[in-house]
């Protein structure tokens, strides 16, 4: 006998931010090229475009640990994230964020349900406290979490996913948990924590050959998709 997850008994949601819930308009490659300014990097320069690649590539991530990787020195990182964070938070400021469209909506439907809903990002707190700020959105989800929250770790480590689920309880099995994310980071978070549910989103970063490539169980247009789909009715166990 096969059996298949049953999706809609799922009471843990743990949701990327940029690009899957919240819409940026490329303020991280904006935000980075401040940054890597502030530190000497000569726009237009070979290291330049070497290092924005990296950012892309990397999405999702913690981006202390982009910066680590990016630059010789501890002190270096530190500096480069200081003037990120600073550079993204003055973007935010400016107005140059909004939601996913459906995306709060979402949200709502998901908690009306009864089931905890909890936000994470690869930025720091202060930046995600704007970004809430920004959109109205604190109380919005059960809890937020970004790096420093789960030891410091971010994606695509499954630090934040289990960080949820270790202080939400709200389920007793990892494989109750749904993620969603538009990188594959997102995806390798999900995985690596044991989640059922591991949907990747186009709005953000990566493709879906990228989203299925590293995990992905389901590819949606959108997070405002998504209690559709939890709310679908589970396959049927089949008999060999």
């Amino acid at each position: 006998m096969t059996t298949e997850h049953n999706d809609n008994g799922s009471r843990l949601i743990v949701l990327d931010m940029a690009g899957t819930t919240v819409a940026d308009g490329g303020l991280v490659e904006r935000a980075f090229e401040r940054a890597a300014g502030h530190l000497g990097v000569e726009p237009g320069s070979a290291d330049h475009a070497a290092k924005l690649q990296y950012v892309r590539d990397t999405m999702g991530e913690s981006k202390i640990s982009v910066f680590r990787h990016l630059f010789d020195t501890e002190e270096l990182a530190q500096r480069a994230n200081s003037a990120f964070e600073q550079a993204y938070g003055e973007l935010v400021d400016a107005g140059l964020i909004s939601e996913i469209p459906g995306a709060r909506a979402a949200i709502e439907r998901l908690r009306a349900e009864g089931r905890t809903v909890v936000l994470t990002t690869g930025f720091a707190r202060v930046t995600q406290d704007a970004i809430l700020d920004a959109l109205g959105w604190q109380g919005l989800a059960d809890l937020t979490l970004c790096p420093a929250d789960a030891g410091g770790r971010g994606r695509p480590y499954p630090d934040m996913v289990l960080a949820a689920f270790l202080r939400t309880g709200a389920v007793d099995d990892v494989r109750e948990i749904v993620t969603a994310g538009d990188t594959a980071y997102d995806m390798l978070s999900g995985t690596r924590a044991g989640a059922g549910t591991v949907a990747g989103v186009l709005t953000g970063a990566h493709d879906r050959a990228a989203l299925t490539g590293h995990g992905a169980t389901h590819v949606l247009d959108s997070v405002a998709e998504l209690p559709a789909l939890l709310a679908a009715p589970a396959p049927r166990a089949e008999s060999a």
